[in-house]
């Protein structure tokens, strides 16, 4: 218990919290049906999660430091556990939404209190270990949570994959106590609680900016409003953070350039390799007809390819700068993204492989050199809140091309199909339509839209790789490579920046 037990406990929630990133890709036929949801409701059953996990998370590291990690991390297991209940039984869209929303707080405070309570409990080969494994599980999730979505869905039903989290709260919840420390940051922190406010404004601002526009139109007040009062958001955050003693993020490292281009390189990154597979999923369950669990299956290319690369990266690019697998790993997922425009009226899922296996491999490349690179782009002193910058800009970018990759679907199903029809097949209900339009015009709507979204994030992710070898110099990376060892980097230097 002394050795595996704080291990078990965190690994339990970090398996949880990102296992339901993208374990309801593949349910969302379901819940529209089920629920009668709208393409926007399901768009925010996605996004509420990633955004209040995006949002909160250098908040709630904060907190911890201040009000104990031990204590924050169990108070997000429990958020977690009542959040996944409520989504389980919500009787609507709405409801959904909104618990949704409240597991992302639950889990800012599980992923923000993860490594430092690692930190505080293993040292020196120990803590290589423990580190490892952590880094195992997160893979790990991501690669599982399509597959067992589709087996829960086709299986008990949709509400299964929120009920699931229930035992494994309980169980993360008594490890906790009973086998991790408390630990607490230096003296004299404060939670910069205006600038957390002022971030979450810019970015739920901005994104649901984004999703009324493939609503409304890009000229409509609404989007229009909405994106003036997230630019004001981003405006009160850079002054809140130019005055306050302890700030979420530090202004002076957006003026590094090293910085710049690693979190413009972690935005783009989880929205162009994961921000289309939501509407991928409803294209095959509703338009070609393949089960829950096949559909978790066909997107096994991308995860297994990234799980694979990963784990074989630490040991054959040992020395190579993050700079490279970084920008490298960006323009393979862009170019995969590019790969999957090419489907037409009459493809099945096979036409997506080569290009999920390219964006697999990019992925297994970018995923665990970003905190490396972000580690190397500041002073040692900073290493705390530049990992946890990294993972904000992640689940930000997610959230923005979820959101993104609805907009420009929808406005191209809406060249061919009235308004409310394109929404209506976007959002999965291609069975109300086809006595209207026909299977064959549904199929070639629903594929040009998918392949205008593959290529807009494919420019994307090729403009991102452009900044990261651009702005990322080769001196500043050279100190933090890609290795199984960089998370122990990571850990040791926030350590030491929090005390």
């Amino acid at each position: 218990m002394r050795t595996w037990g704080p291990l078990t406990a965190v690994c339990l929630g970090t398996f949880m919290l990102l296992l339901d990133v993208t374990i309801v890709v593949v349910a969302l036929p379901d819940m529209a049906g089920s629920l009668h949801a709208s393409l926007g409701d399901l768009q925010w059953v996605v996004d509420g999660y990633a955004l209040a996990l995006a949002a909160l998370l250098l908040g709630a590291g904060a907190a911890a430091d201040l009000l104990g990690r031990r204590r924050v991390h169990v108070v997000g297991v429990v958020v977690f556990a009542v959040a996944s209940l409520l989504c389980g039984l919500a009787p609507g869209p709405g409801t959904l939404v909104a618990a949704r929303a409240v597991q992302g707080v639950g889990a800012a405070a599980m992923l923000a209190t993860t490594l430092p309570l690692l930190g505080s409990v293993y040292q020196g080969r120990q803590r290589s270990v423990a580190l490892g494994v952590w880094g195992a599980v997160s893979g790990g999730a991501a690669a599982v949570g399509p597959v067992l979505g589709g087996l829960l869905a086709e299986g008990p039903g949709w509400r299964w994959i929120f009920f699931v989290n229930l035992p494994v709260s309980v169980a993360a919840v008594w490890l906790t106590l009973r086998a991790v420390p408390e630990s607490k940051g230096p003296r004299g922190m404060r939670v910069d609680w205006l600038g957390t406010l002022a971030f979450a404004g810019f970015a739920g601002g901005t994104t649901y900016g984004v999703v009324r526009a493939g609503e409304d139109g890009w000229a409509a007040a609404a989007p229009l409003v909405s994106f003036g009062l997230a630019a004001l958001a981003l405006l009160l955050f850079v002054v809140v953070e130019h005055r306050v003693t302890h700030p979420l993020l530090d202004p002076s490292l957006m003026r590094r350039p090293a910085f710049v281009g690693v979190m413009a390189g972690a935005l783009a990154f989880n929205g162009v390799a994961f921000g289309v597979l939501a509407y991928t999923s409803i294209w095959m369950q509703t338009l070609l007809g393949m089960s829950p669990v096949h559909g978790g299956l066909a997107l096994l290319p991308l995860t297994g390819a990234a799980v694979v690369v990963a784990v074989l990266g630490g040991k054959l690019l040992h020395g190579v700068p993050a700079r490279l697998t970084v920008g490298g790993g960006l323009l393979l997922v862009g170019a995969g993204s590019f790969g999957q425009a090419v489907l037409g009226a009459g493809s099945t899922w096979t036409a997506l492989v080569p290009g999920l296996v390219l964006v697999g491999v990019g992925t297994g490349l970018v995923s665990p050199a970003l905190a490396g690179a972000a580690l190397a782009a500041v002073p040692a002193e900073r290493a705390g809140m530049a990992g946890g910058a990294v993972n904000t800009f992640r689940q930000l970018g997610y959230a923005l091309g979820v959101a993104v990759c609805g907009t420009v679907l929808t406005s191209r199903l809406g060249e061919t199909l009235p308004h409310e029809a394109a929404h209506t097949l976007a959002g999965g209900g291609a069975a109300a339509l086809r006595d209207t339009f026909g299977e064959q015009a549904l199929r070639s709507a629903f594929a040009s839209g998918l392949n205008t979204a593959y290529a807009v994030l494919g420019a994307t992710g090729v403009a991102a790789a452009v900044l990261v070898f651009v702005l990322v110099r080769p001196d500043r990376t050279a100190r933090i490579a890609v290795t199984k060892s960089s998370p122990v980097t990571l850990m040791e230097e926030e350590t030491a920046s929090r005390g």
